[in-house]
């Protein structure tokens, strides 16, 4: 027999019922767990500036402030035999610069034999009290291998090249891409050319949205 309209009668069979009241349950759950899972999905950080990280005293930071700015990564050591030279030039770098549109990030690394054994904290302090140095310093970090940190990763990453040593260079856009980078022995005078430009772009292009 059908129902007015020509529609069938539904079913009374309390076994449709609960099959119909399971189905839904089933189908609710699913649809509730590929949510969660699409909430808690990690975000692949799309930039440098994405990332946070941990400074020398171990508290957390994100790179996002130094967004729109130039940043000059490298991977730093205490007791290499580039050391002294290296944080001289790395300073006079920041120094002339200024923060305003340029920094250079230090993130010690303690995987090239002995020439970084000392905590975040004490490098530093170390790097400030002897070489004089004003830019920011981060925690001691690894660069190489399955734990690599993920900032640092990014920026080898990008340019599909992994340190050999102490002081290696990356420079980094303001929105966050690597534009260049620079081996240990290159020279500091085109590491100045590239950043020198990149800053002078900035200035400018601010000067034309003013």
């Amino acid at each position: 027999m059908e129902a007015l309209g020509g529609y069938p009668a539904k079913s009374s069979n309390p076994k449709a019922k609960k099959l119909r009241v399971l189905l839904s349950m089933t189908v609710g759950v699913g649809c509730l767990f590929l949510l969660q899972t699409q909430l808690l999905k990690p975000r692949k950080p799309k930039d440098f500036y994405s990332f946070d990280v941990k400074d020398a005293k171990g508290r957390t930071v994100s790179l996002e402030k130094y967004r729109g700015k130039a940043s000059l990564v490298v991977n730093v050591a205490s007791h290499s035999e580039q050391t002294e030279a290296s944080y001289g030039s790395l300073q006079e770098l920041h120094r002339e610069l200024g923060t305003s549109h340029f920094n250079v990030l230090a993130f010690p690394c303690g995987q090239f034999g002995e020439t970084e054994i000392m905590a975040s904290r004490d490098i530093e302090a170390f790097a400030k009290s002897t070489y004089g140095v004003t830019f920011p310093f981060f925690s001691k970090i690894k660069i190489m291998g399955s734990e690599a940190d993920p900032a640092f990763k990014f920026l080898t990453d990008s340019v599909q090249k992994i340190p050999k040593w102490n002081f290696w260079k990356f420079l980094v856009n303001p929105e966050g891409k690597v534009v260049r980078f620079w081996r240990t022995d290159d020279s500091m005078d085109s590491v100045r050319q590239e950043v020198s430009a990149l800053v002078r772009e900035i200035i400018l292009k601010k000067r034309v949205e003013l």
